[in-house]
Order: structure tokens, then C-alpha cells, then sequence
């Protein structure tokens, strides 16, 4: 059976091609607010094309959205181009986990895949920092249910942020500098963003560990898991799919067959 899983985000949308438990294909686009579904299914279908895949090939979809105009683009696209309604993540489903906050339906549905997928990945306790378009902590229990977790802006926003209400900052790549002491504006302001969120990073964790205890693991993912674990102990595993592997696992849950 083939499976193709929607992560749709504000800055990105992932897609991936599940054939039974293993993921054989995935893509990253950029998000586009004003794009028709039509010209949203051109690209899709191109994709697919180049994984040697064609749309009857495709078995079922399922998808997660943060971007509510967007999932029913995309529904509209499951159904008009690959003829399946898809499975939309939300916390009204039975995904296999508590959801222990104040209100569940005010948490996003990327957060509850990450969720659902690290508890069986990885179990219990866990926090899973992910590097989107805002930097989110999701904090998962010993017995596997979503606690809570904190939103911070990402690292994307920081930066733009500083271009936009200063004069004379330039716009610089999200990479380390060669030195945390910046010698030049450049640099200076990549420490600034840099290791400014590594100390979030490690800050937070500390945190949460005293709530938790100090066998919590930290799985990180999102565009700069890679680029932020390698500063930094205490991100544990990088795992760039994990919110795909959570859509897969509610999927089969609520549809697999």
C-alpha cells in the first residue's frame, strides 16, 4: 500500500511516500499562501513523477496542517487529482495519546504527530525540539502522552526580525560564525542567533528535566535540526521525518488497512 503523508507548515510543506512502514520518498516545497490548488497539484504530480510514481499509485493520503487555508487546498487536491479523501490530523481522533493540556484542540497538529511518533520511536520522557517557522518544544510523558512544551520564534524569524526594525543590519545566513566573540556585524550577529538558541535550547532542556528527570531524550527535527545538533550535547537524535512518521501512525490507527 502506498501512502502519501502531508506535513504542511507556514515556511514548508513536507511530503512523503510511505509503502507499507517504510518511507521511500520525501520532498520539501516552500509555502506559498496564494497558490491554487491547481498550481499546487502541478508540482505534486511533477514530484511524484520524478519518484516514479503516478497518482493511481497512491493508495490514501493523510495530512497535517498549521495553516488552515492550506488543508483545504490540499484536501481539495487529494480529491480531485489522487481521488482519495484524506485522513486531517486534529486532536479529536484517536491517536493512541493523552493529550494533557488545558484546551487539546488549541494544540497543532504537527506537535501531536511529533508526539504520537516519538512515544513509539523512542518512548518516554522526551522533548522534541522542532526548528520550524516557530521553534516549539513538545514535552512527551514516561507514559507516552503530550504534556505541554513551549513556542518560541524561530530562528528564520529572529533573523528577519532584526533586518526588518533595524537600519543598517544586514540578512546573514543561519550558520555558526567562526567564533562566538563576533569580529565583524556579520558574524556577530550569527552568534547573536546562533548560539542565542543554543542557550534556549540547552536552557529550556535543563528545565524541563528538573519537571521530568534526567533520563528525558531530546529529539530534535525541522529545516535545522542537523545544523543545531551539531552545537550543542544535549540534542540526543535528529530525526528530519518525525512529524511524517506521526501522520503514518495516526493514519493506521484511524484508517490502516
Amino acid at each position: 500500500m502506498t501512502l502519501l503523508c502531508f506535513d504542511i507548515g507556514n515556511t514548508h510543506i513536507v511530503i512523503g511516500g510511505y509503502v507499507g512502514d517504510d518511507l521511500l520518498y520525501h520532498w520539501r516545497i516552500e509555502t506559498h499562501h496564494d497558490r491554487t490548488a491547481d498550481e499546487y497539484a502541478v508540482l505534486l504530480l511533477s514530484l511524484l513523477q520524478i519518484g516514479g510514481i503516478s497518482a493511481d499509485d497512491v493508495d490514501d493520503v493523510a495530512l497535517c496542517s498549521v495553516v488552515p487555508p492550506l488543508t483545504s487546498t490540499f484536501v481539495e487536491i487529494a480529491q480531485e487529482y489522487l481521488h482519495h479523501t484524506p485522513l486531517v490530523v486534529h486532536s479529536d481522533l484517536d491517536v493512541g495519546v493523552r493529550i494533557l493540556v488545558d484546551n487539546p484542540q488549541e494544540v497543532g497538529a504537527d506537535r501531536i504527530a511529533n508526539t504520537v511518533a516519538v512515544a513509539s520511536r523512542y518512548g518516554g520522557p522526551a522533548c522534541v525540539v522542532d526548528f520550524g517557522t516557530a521553534t516549539t518544544f513538545d514535552i512527551i510523558s514516561r507514559e507516552g502522552d503530550f504534556l505541554g512544551g513551549a513556542i518560541a520564534p524561530g530562528l528564520g524569524i529572529a533573523a528577519d526580525a532584526l533586518v526588518r526594525r533595524t537600519a543598517k543590519l544586514p540578512r546573514v545566513a543561519l550558520e555558526p560564525p567562526p567564533s562566538p566573540i563576533g569580529k565583524n556585524t556579520i558574524h556577530a550577529m550569527q552568534s547573536g542567533i546562533m548560539w542565542g538558541y543554543i542557550g534556549l535550547v540547552e536552557g529550556l532542556v535543563e528545565r524541563f528535566r528538573e519537571v521530568l528527570g534526567k533520563d528525558m531524550k531530546v529529539i530534535a527535527t525541522g529545516g535545522l535540526a542537523h545544523t543545531m545538533a551539531t552545537l550543542t550535547p544535549v540534542i540526543g537524535h535528529v530525526d528530519p521525518w518525525l512529524t511524517l512518521e506521526g501522520i503514518r501512525l495516526i493514519y493506521k490507527r484511524n484508517r490502516g488497512r
